[in-house]
């Protein structure tokens, strides 16, 4: 029963993605992003080091790609860069140090770009809608 569940929740998974928007897969990259550093977050607290590195390790390789897919023809961008390469920073001394506050830190930063991200596409949807 449990692998049917779970291939079930997979395919969901997949079909979710394969039919997102670039908007709705970066919301989805977000989302993903703070799972598995509140994995990373929980597993250091209770002294799963290897699972908080590979946990941590796979939030690395979020920021990584959101960094190399900015586009620095707009200003904002610079300013993006610099909270991902501030939240890199931390997820790495996080994981060198097994230091759950610098964790912490990133994951702060990385829930307000999330919550920021989401109320551009409200925003951007909303004008959409009224047809501006």
């Amino acid at each position: 029963m449990y692998n049917s569940q779970t291939a079930m929740a997979n395919a969901y998974k997949n079909q979710q993605i394969m039919t997102a928007s670039p908007e709705q897969l970066t919301l989805l990259l977000y989302n993903g992003a703070l799972r598995f550093l509140n994995e990373s977050i929980l597993a250091l607290e209770n002294g799963e080091k290897e699972k908080s590195h590979n946990a941590n390790l796979r939030v690395q390789a979020i920021i990584s790609e959101f960094m190399a897919t900015l586009d620095m023809n707009y200003e904002i961008s610079n300013n993006w860069a610099a909270l991902y390469e501030y939240v890199e920073h931390s997820l790495i001394e996080g994981n060198i140090k097994k230091d759950v506050q610098h964790l912490h830190n990133a994951k702060a930063i990385l829930e307000e770009m999330r919550n920021t991200w989401q109320e551009a596409m409200k925003l951007a949807q909303q004008a959409k809608v009224a047809g501006v």
